[in-house]
């Protein structure tokens, strides 16, 4: 996955825009939820946060407080601290976060819990829970008929291609198995706070 990601950083973006390889994708209300899900990132209270998994900072620079964030590949931490400049940006383990206990008072998470297998879910959930005593989780809606866990093949602009582990979610599931509540929930996202 540390491959694969560093290697998607320069167009990981254009799945978010509907851009490149992305751009012939039929999402219908894709833009308008994601401008919903942003209302219910800066809507949330200003607290000391830490962004695992942070990508190019994206979603990153609509949470609101003090923001810590961080990614297994400098290639995404780059462009990430070029976007959001007054965040602290660094390189480090999802799995293994480089905090001491209580650090933070929210952990958020987009898009990389889908990607964990059983057992790093647990260790994830947990190392969450050790430094944060609330965790957001965001993550992608199941769509009708689709396999809600798979392993997928992805393909770079480059024609690389990459065996990637994926679960897409119902939201009231993701809910349960946080042992939280739906923040949002669309066609497309869903968030989950758990405390």
């Amino acid at each position: 996955m540390r491959a694969y990601y560093h290697a998607r950083a320069a167009e990981y973006d254009d799945w978010w825009l509907g851009q490149g390889l992305f751009a012939e994708r039929d999402r219908p209300g894709w833009d308008e939820e994601l401008a919903e899900l942003v209302e219910v990132l800066t809507a949330l209270v200003p607290v000391r946060t830490l962004d695992v998994a942070c990508g190019t900072g994206f979603l990153t620079r609509h949470l609101p407080g003090e923001i810590v964030a961080l990614d297994q590949s400098e290639a995404m931490v780059e462009i990430a601290r070029a976007r959001v400049p007054h965040a602290s940006i660094r390189v480090g383990d999802a799995l293994a976060l480089p905090f001491p206990d209580a650090s933070f008072e929210r952990l958020f998470t987009s898009f990389f819990y889908c990607h964990l297998e059983e057992a790093d879910r647990v260790r994830f959930v947990g190392e969450a829970r050790r430094v944060a005593s609330e965790l957001i989780v965001v993550g992608s809606v199941a769509q009708p008929g689709e396999q809600a866990e798979r392993w997928d093949e992805r393909v770079l602009d480059d024609g690389s291609r990459w065996r990637v582990y994926k679960r897409v979610f119902e939201p009231e599931a993701l809910a349960h198995e946080l042992g939280g509540e739906v923040i949002h929930a669309g066609r497309w996202f869903v968030a989950v706070r758990s405390r």
